[in-house]
């Protein structure tokens, strides 16, 4: 049996890995789709990138087969698609599941949304609606 840790490594031999500086680069970048695979409550409870398309790991697959019921067209718009997660363990497992389906222009964010949020880089605020008393 392999551990998680085994998956994880094997899957940064096969994948590009970005660093936050050219994550930070991309981000204004068009062709850049950020891809947030995180859980719905991380991104409530954290925020996330500006811009990015959130997409939970649990659907992710069946999001970007063309040929699943649950397709999204942003996936099929060849944009490089640039995964992120909370440290970079699931994004990394999930690139390397998108390029053994195919997906040619796919990486993963270094260190993921807890180092974006550590260097200081822009994070969106999940809205919270009115605060009490208002």
């Amino acid at each position: 049996m392999k551990t998680v840790r085994q998956l994880v490594d094997e899957a940064l031999r096969e994948v590009q890995t970005i660093g936050l500086s050219e994550a930070q680069a991309l981000l204004p970048d068009p062709d850049a789709l950020f891809v947030d695979i995180r859980d719905v409550r991380e991104l409530q409870r954290e925020g996330g990138i500006p811009g990015a398309f959130h997409a939970p790991r649990g659907v992710l697959e069946f999001w970007v087969d063309p040929h699943s019921d649950y397709f999204k067209p942003v996936f099929g718009q060849g944009r490089r698609v640039v995964l992120f997660c909370a440290a970079g363990w699931r994004s990394a497992l999930a690139a390397k599941t998108l390029q053994d389906m195919g997906l040619q222009r796919v990486c993963h964010v270094d260190g993921g949304f807890s180092a974006w949020r550590a260097a200081g880089a822009p994070v969106v605020l999940p809205d919270t609606g009115p605060t009490a008393g208002s």
